[in-house]
């Protein structure tokens, strides 16, 4: 039996509030009316996990007040993330999806790039902003979460590099979730032909109680543009997180790089899909994640590919404590007419206790002949003689244990090209681990 999904939000309230934000007309229409499909439409259905007794509808949402804060003023963690305030030249931090500090670099500007928060970029650049939102790597109408993200937004992100322009500096933006507010939060990235940007996003919660964070990211890649996309999501145990990062790589010799860290304590269901639409377009998915306590999750990558010659590789190494479930989907699907493609996939899960649960599935989908394609799966316990091997040398079952860990996720978190994203990864692992 489903749970109460009902929310405290209609029609009179979702117009205020977009009326309050001053956004323009087509935002405002579009939140009407995917509240409206929100009641009508279903739940994601991930394979193997059942989400329908989740908490998708017990939050607050009120709108956030921007404030220009100075760094002291941001809490000891933000500022941990956000380093040493000298090197914050292009951050953005926001809470409960309200901009509390902001810095960039004034050259970018020059170069044309836009790197604001979403509120301000669908003020002043709405025409642009329309253009792709929601438009095609992530549709309102695929089910009610993507609806109630499109109704309810109130955070976010956007980045536009021009053609031929090079963002030398990784643009970063940090996403604080704090007590009850239900953390609605859009990153929409476009990056014109033979452009490049590093982009990197933290999600962390602050003193939270039972809420919701809906997240969505887009990216769109024209011909030759490069997108390193890192995230290190890290939510509490008391948020449920829906998120769903996407790439449309419509470029000839396009290439998208996703470096994530999925290390939420609540339940989770994650959706990263990449759409390999331009000749020669290029994808590299990798993932990170430990599962602890009690929660259950659900990661599905999917590298779709259209084009000729396109490429995508998947890499996906977890963690299992506890009581935690977690269901790895690897996909990787090959369309007629996408000759020369090469997919492959590795996902690998080990157990640390008898009563978590881990399932890797690897599939791959092929409806063409002229192709290469490959996967590899494995799921197991902790080798005891390795256990035994650091132990007979004095060091203890928990530190052995740590070792491994760290040995384990090692191949995937040292591959990760964006070197803060590894760095936070690593500091997230430590605190995970113990």
């Amino acid at each position: 039996m489903s749970v109460d999904t009902k929310l405290p939000f209609d029609q009179e309230y979702v117009t205020n509030f977009s009326k309050d934000r001053q956004e323009p007309e087509w935002l405002t229409n579009l939140r009407v009316s995917s509240l409206e499909r929100a009641e009508a439409i279903d739940l994601p259905k991930p394979d193997k996990t059942n989400i329908t007794k989740w908490n998708f509808s017990s939050f607050e949402h009120e709108k956030a007040v921007s404030a220009d804060t100075n760094y002291d003023a941001l809490s000891e963690k933000v500022r941990e993330l956000v380093g040493k305030e000298e090197n914050a030249n292009t951050i953005l931090v926001q809470e409960n999806g309200g901009t509390v500090f902001a810095r960039t670099q004034d050259d970018l500007a020059k170069q044309g790039v836009i790197f604001t928060d979403i509120h301000t970029a669908v003020q002043e650049h709405s025409d642009l902003v329309e253009k792709y939102f929601m438009s095609e790597a992530v549709t309102a109408d695929e089910n009610r979460l993507t609806a109630l993200h499109a109704a309810l937004l109130n955070g976010g992100t956007f980045i536009y590099v021009p053609k031929n322009v090079e963002v030398k500096v990784p643009l970063q933006a940090i996403y604080v979730q704090k007590g009850a507010a239900g953390l609605f939060n859009h990153v929409l990235i476009v990056a014109e032909a033979n452009s490049s940007v590093t982009y990197i996003e933290n999600y962390a919660s602050e003193n939270s109680s039972e809420t919701v964070a809906n997240i969505v990211a887009e990216v769109y890649a024209a011909d030759g543009a490069t997108v390193n996309f890192g995230a290190v999501d890290n939510f509490g145990e008391e948020v449920t997180t829906y998120v769903n990062r996407r790439a449309q790589v419509t470029g000839r010799d396009a290439k998208v790089y996703w470096s994530l860290g999925q290390m939420n304590d609540g339940n989770t269901v994650s959706d990263n899909t990449t759409f390999l639409v331009g000749e020669g377009s290029y994808a590299d998915t990798k993932t990170v994640s430990i599962g602890r306590g009690k929660q259950s999750q659900n990661f599905t990558t999917l590298i779709k590919h259209y084009g000729k010659n396109s490429d995508g590789q998947i890499l996906k190494h977890a963690v299992m404590k506890d009581s935690a479930s977690s269901i790895f989907n690897g996909i990787s699907k090959i369309e007629k007419g996408a000759t020369k493609s090469n997919g492959e996939q590795t996902e690998r899960v080990l157990m640390l206790s008898d009563k978590a649960r881990g399932d890797a599935n690897p599939i791959l989908l092929i409806d063409e002949d002229d192709v290469t394609a490959g996967h590899a799966a494995s799921v197991g316990k902790i080798d005891p003689l390795q256990m035994f091997y650091l132990m007979s040398r004095g060091i203890s079952r928990k530190e052995a244990e740590r070792l491994i860990i760290h040995g384990f996720l090692g191949p995937v978190v040292n591959e990760i090209p964006i070197e803060s994203v590894k760095e936070q990864l690593i500091e997230v692992i430590e605190r995970k681990v113990y």
